[in-house]
């Protein structure tokens, strides 16, 4: 049965008091977040070096609000170079236990230290020698007695003002368990590549991963003219291709200039120009900006940007065009 909740209609809002209560919530776990840090040493780091030791993965293990605590825990140690995941222990006690082999390392957590679900599958888990570290509320528990490590996330009081729902506790337990995946972070080297390697769709992994190469045209996309075309020649070219530009190579597609639509502009206000007999090699842009293949795709924004500039020409060592790229192409991709 659901208890009865009066609608909010039926309360008086007092301002004030929202205000306080949600004050005290922060003073509190503030608090409680601070009591931690005391608390890092020897225990702490013998946990790290179970970690780095193992040859397995951490199996991260919780009920009820430590279990949705354990949850984020084991995809921060997974996408911080810890592989992890997370095990629900009354699952695991009807057959999830399989997934927990005796390379991998345990990290439990439970404030009061006495969670039955958890407790029940830990004869299970010291047969096989699986070490085990605790985080719990409560030093003296069950659960901090089996494991080989125990960090002790204990709070003066919750923020609720019932003493109930798990606050300052579930606050305290995260605190620990981003203090283990950043400790181990650093310990293995982990760097920003790393990190993009494993959020490749997320903004910086477009950014460190994605190379010209992936983004770039290739072959018949790429606007090229001989440099005795025409003018008319390289403005149908330039309109084929859409990249606002178009290179002038020689026979064997080495770079000699480009013709853009800044070019085209600066030789209509040029009275100078015979526009119906001037070739492109004329009016090119010699020496123009370009990049390699291999480069990651922001250093070709990075250059539009310094620049000023929309499009890029790619080359090889031998200065061959075997590439193209504009602004919209590195838009379109979300590197900019």
């Amino acid at each position: 049965m659901n208890a009865h909740v009066a609608p909010a209609s039926q309360h008086a809002i007092n301002a004030d008091a929202i205000v306080r209560s949600a004050r005290t919530v922060i003073a509190t776990e503030a608090a409680a977040i601070r009591a931690l840090e005391p608390r890092i040493g020897p225990e702490f780091v013998e946990a790290c070096r179970l970690i780095m030791g193992c040859a397995g993965r951490v199996v991260v293990t919780g009920m009820g609000k430590s279990g949705h605590v354990g949850r984020k825990i084991a995809a921060t140690l997974a996408s911080t170079g810890t592989p992890a995941f997370f095990v629900h222990p009354g699952e695991a006690s009807h057959g999830d236990l399989g997934m927990i082999l005796p390379q991998d390392v345990v990290l439990a957590l439970s404030n009061s230290g006495e969670t039955d679900e958890v407790l029940f599958i830990l004869p299970v888990i010291k047969r096989q020698g699986i070490p085990l570290i605790a985080i719990t509320g409560n030093a003296r528990s069950s659960l901090a007695d089996q494991a080989e490590v125990h960090l002790d996330a204990s709070i003066a009081a919750e923020a609720c003002p019932l003493g109930l729902a798990p606050t300052a506790s579930t606050t305290a337990a995260l605190v620990m368990g981003d203090a283990l995946a950043i400790a181990l972070l650093e310990a293995r080297g982990f760097t920003s590549e790393d990190f993009a390697r494993s959020h490749p769709a997320g903004s910086l992994g477009r950014r460190l991963l994605l190379h010209i190469s992936d983004v770039m045209h290739t072959g018949e996309g790429i606007p090229a003219v001989a440099p005795n075309a025409t003018l008319t020649q390289a403005l149908m070219e330039m309109t084929r291709k859409h990249l606002g530009m178009t290179a002038v190579i020689d026979a064997d597609r080495r770079l000699l200039g480009v013709f853009t639509d800044g070019d085209l502009r600066r030789a209509l206000d040029d009275d100078g120009v015979d526009l119906r007999g001037a070739t492109v090699a004329e009016l090119m842009t010699r020496g123009p900006k370009t990049i390699g293949a291999d480069k990651l795709a922001i250093e070709a924004a990075q250059l539009m940007e310094k620049h000023q500039i929309h499009a890029l020409l790619v080359v090889n060592d031998q200065q061959q065009v075997v590439g193209a790229l504009n602004i919209h192409d590195l838009l379109r991709a979300r590197v900019v």
